[in-house]
């Protein structure tokens, strides 16, 4: 609960500044998928393709997250929660610095992904549904966390011990097991492009 003392300091240099420096908007691309499905690989792929284009851009990843900031969460329903929280409000953070960020997280559960949209308020923001089946995932296993779920050595690891709550209206979906990861990058540009708003 915030202390009502605490108020918020507006600066001298708002993001529409910081937006007109950079030559483009910021916003909050959010890749939601299970395990395996490419999250991580393509929002780094779309990332370079950014990067190349003179837009500042950075990847907020699941597991690199939770080696600092979250790395006190286990992954309880309380805790994904909270981890989707603070990783929503770092977004809000560097969103407003200019940037576009591409988050790549399991998010496995609706209500806590419609509690980041509600963030953002639709202010460029995206929701990017990774789909994969979990047989295909289960193929993939690059780390084999699913080999170790479905021994029991995981616990409540999502699509086997914990669900998966596929997204009802994502703004795009990319279906990893129809595209390869240079067509997936390349519909989630022409996604960017179609929206217009990371060019100014």
């Amino acid at each position: 609960m915030l202390d009502t003392h605490v108020v918020w300091h507006q600066g001298e240099v708002t993001r529409s500044d910081r937006n007109a420096r950079n030559a483009h908007q910021s916003g909050l691309f959010w890749f939601t998928g299970l395990s395996a499905s490419g999250k991580s690989t393509i929002a780094h792929a779309v990332e370079k393709e950014l990067f190349d284009r003179g837009i500042r851009v950075y990847v907020l990843d699941g597991d690199n997250v939770r080696h600092g900031l979250n790395a006190n969460l286990g992954f309880s329903a309380e805790d994904r929660k909270e981890n989707m929280r603070r990783i929503a409000e770092v977004a809000r953070l560097m969103v407003d610095a200019g940037l576009v960020v591409l988050a790549a997280f399991i998010s496995p559960f609706r209500e806590d992904r419609s509690a980041v949209r509600k963030i953002f308020s639709n202010d460029n923001f995206a929701e990017i549904y990774v789909k994969c089946g979990l047989e295909e995932c289960e193929k993939r296993d690059p780390k084999g966390q699913y080999k170790k779920a479905r021994a029991g050595i995981i616990k409540n690891y999502t699509g086997i011990s914990a669900p998966y709550e596929e997204p009802e209206s994502p703004e795009l979906i990319v279906d990893t097991e129809k595209l390869s990861l240079e067509d997936s990058v390349k519909a989630i540009m022409r996604f960017i492009e179609g929206k217009g708003f990371l060019l100014t």
